[in-house]
């Protein structure tokens, strides 16, 4: 396991019974380098949305465990946060909340000339990400390894 997985792992096992203590649920936590800074981002959600309490109150009762345990070496700002309406989706847990919603995909190399894909999530497994898109619900199977970046569409 890689530091940043490591890292990321430890933050989500700490924040667990912090994020059932406000009933809110642990949707992502990430560990990236942005220029010279160091971020530890958790991504909290609940029925409903969170609003500005909920990461509040998360983020000074995450930041007093991460300051007992501090396992992170580094120097790294703390942030807690609701995913966002166009949500990553990175997880099978993500993917199966989202079955039958809009998505996006972006590939890492162009197929049939193209790059950007949208349509319906209706399936995954290990191995593959199938949307059915257009009015004729006709489905694509992507690849994973393909796949530079699946979100949830944004329908304005």
């Amino acid at each position: 396991m890689s530091k940043r997985e490591t890292y990321e792992s430890k933050t989500e096992q700490l924040l667990s019974p912090i994020a059932e203590k406000f009933g809110v649920e642990i949707y992502d936590v990430e560990y990236v380098k942005e220029g010279s800074d160091r971020y530890l981002r958790a991504y909290i959600d609940k029925p409903g949305g969170v609003n500005i309490a909920d990461c509040e109150n998360v983020s000074r009762a995450l930041s007093d465990v991460l300051d007992a345990e501090d396992f992170i070496p580094d120097a790294y700002i703390l942030e807690v946060s609701s995913p966002g309406l166009g949500r990553a989706l990175k997880k099978d847990r993500h993917l199966e909340k989202s079955i039958g919603r809009e998505v996006e995909i972006k590939t890492y190399k162009p197929i049939d000339g193209q790059k950007e894909f949208a349509g319906v999530l209706h399936a995954f497994d290990t191995d593959t990400i199938t949307v059915a898109r257009g009015e004729d619900g006709a489905e694509r199977i992507f690849q994973r390894k393909e796949i530079a970046q699946i979100r949830l569409a944004l329908d304005f």
